[in-house]
């Protein structure tokens, strides 16, 4: 049974169809990387299979109907992270990442219990960020909050990663150290990533498996091998993107 399988998904707004009858599957161990043009319906796809968006067709989550299945019982297997977020208050970072445990709190006013101490330590260990506990979130970097978010994600204890661009504008050191923790916590086994990636060279480097997708079709999917083929890529993005790569580092070995 695949960990995530999306069948036949379509998402309109209005008029507009923005994903046109997709369908992939994601196993144990996969890191699946939606690729293609601005426009292409990439952050659609995550937000669909999240339930942020209306949509038709299916998505299945470890045999589950996600439409089906309650919120806290999703939450606690699918964790997002969105291209966008803010945070409106001087929460501690330790208090951001603990919120990651909401989805398994048995009341509003329960007791955190002794899982909850130990994930929430452990997600800002393995983050770099339990240094920084105490440290109010309005007074961090980029680099830093994202890592926040992510130490909540871990927190969650989800088997399913769903990571709208979470390089997004950050610093070629932060980039690094995201795609590096997201790849540490993916070997421990039983889980899963799928990532909306702009930059084709980490998805290529980072990705086991792709979805390239075009005008909200997919134009290919399968093993990174093939989807990230020349000739795949030069068709959807209109250019020779393996030369166009080649030219620009080039302007490091001069």
């Amino acid at each position: 049974m695949s960990m995530l399988e999306v069948q036949n998904l379509s998402v309109r707004f209005g008029s507009a169809v923005i994903v046109n009858d997709v369908s992939f599957s994601v196993q144990d161990g996969d890191w699946l990387m939606l690729i293609g043009p601005n426009g292409a319906g990439k952050s659609t796809i995550v937000n669909a299979v999240s339930r942020g968006v209306p949509y038709t067709g299916t998505v299945l989550f470890e045999g589950k109907d996600v439409q089906k299945t309650p919120a806290h019982l999703l939450a606690r297997g699918m964790g997002v992270l969105a291209q966008h977020h803010t945070v409106g208050y001087a929460f501690s970072v330790e208090e951001v990442v603990r919120l990651g445990r909401y989805a398994y709190a048995p009341g509003i006013f329960s007791r955190r219990s002794d899982e909850d101490e130990r994930s929430v330590a452990e997600a800002m260990e393995l983050t770099g960020v339990a240094h920084i506990a105490r440290q109010s979130v309005l007074t961090l970097s980029g680099g830093e909050l994202q890592r926040v978010f992510l130490a909540q994600l871990f927190a969650q204890n989800p088997r399913l990663l769903l990571l709208d661009e979470p390089t997004n504008h950050l610093d070629l050191v932060y980039q690094k150290q995201i795609f590096s923790l997201v790849r540490e916590w993916l070997s421990k086994g039983g889980r899963a990533v799928v990532s909306v990636v702009h930059d084709l060279s980490l998805a290529r480097m980072y990705g086991s498996r792709g979805v390239l997708l075009d005008h909200g079709k997919i134009a290919a999917a399968g093993e990174a091998a093939d989807v990230f083929a020349p000739g795949t890529l030069n068709a959807v993005y209109r250019m020779d993107v393996a030369d166009w790569m080649r030219t620009m580092l080039s302007q490091w070995e001069k």
